[in-house]
């Protein structure tokens, strides 16, 4: 397995995923420059956190326009699968992969911070090695992670099971006191229809061993790791 993770300019957790994936699952890894305009050879796609382009207005809007993102776009309609996180997560909804759309949190500031958030799909390939109704604490870091999308699209959402995270308290329960951004539902992560293309808000490779405070990540890994070598 092989899987390559994705850098535009101002990207800043690249290193941190390679890590995670190289360092700590064991897995192939390797970066891909935005302006590169193929990604064969690969079995995952990473699009990690950061600031890409500066963090500025829209930047998933600025990053779809990388060469990398059309070769993403091809891999992922093949049924590559494809995880963004935080600013990755941007780039999909940003680039039509996945619905809804990221903007500014509710309170207007940065939130950096540990956060729970419950499993309500483990029956896809990013979240197997998890349980549904499994609490995960796990660090988010954003400024524009409050996810919307319409009535309508929040019903397909549900009739599809592809709300994969929501923001709770320790014991689960779903308030919006425990929505740190203000995300309709309270939702922390979603997938498309056909399961392979997956974006969340929390940062998985901030929490994947022990030493870093909890390894809740880990498993997000572990899960599509295994899924991609049919075990």
């Amino acid at each position: 397995m092989k899987a390559g993770v994705v850098v535009f300019p101002g990207s800043n957790c690249d290193h941190d995923c390679y890590y995670a994936l190289n360092s700590i699952l064991g897995i192939d890894a390797e970066y891909i420059w935005h302006k590169e305009d193929s990604v064969k050879g690969f079995d995952l796609l990473v699009l990690p956190g950061g600031f890409s382009y500066g963090d500025y207005l829209r930047c998933g809007a600025i990053a779809k326009h990388s060469p990398v993102v059309d070769a993403v776009v091809d891999f992922a309609e093949k049924g590559g699968h494809v995880l963004g996180i935080c600013n990755g997560f941007q780039v999909l909804t940003e680039s039509g992969l996945l619905p809804g759309a990221l903007i500014r949190n509710k309170n207007l500031k940065f939130i950096c911070e540990y956060v729970n958030v419950i499993v309500e799909n483990a029956k896809t390939g990013f979240t197997s090695y998890y349980n549904d109704g499994e609490i995960l604490n796990i660090p988010i870091a954003h400024m524009d992670g409050n996810y919307y999308i319409d009535e309508k699209g929040l019903n397909d959402l549900l009739e599809n099971e592809q709300v994969v995270f929501r923001y709770c308290d320790a014991d689960g329960g779903i308030s919006e006191e425990d929505n740190p951004n203000g995300s309709v539902y309270n939702i922390a992560g979603v997938i498309n229809k056909k399961g392979n293309i997956m974006g969340m808000m929390p940062h998985p490779e901030r929490c994947c061993e022990p030493l870093l405070g909890g390894n809740h990540g880990y498993y997000l890994f572990e899960s599509i790791k295994n899924f991609l070598k049919g075990a």
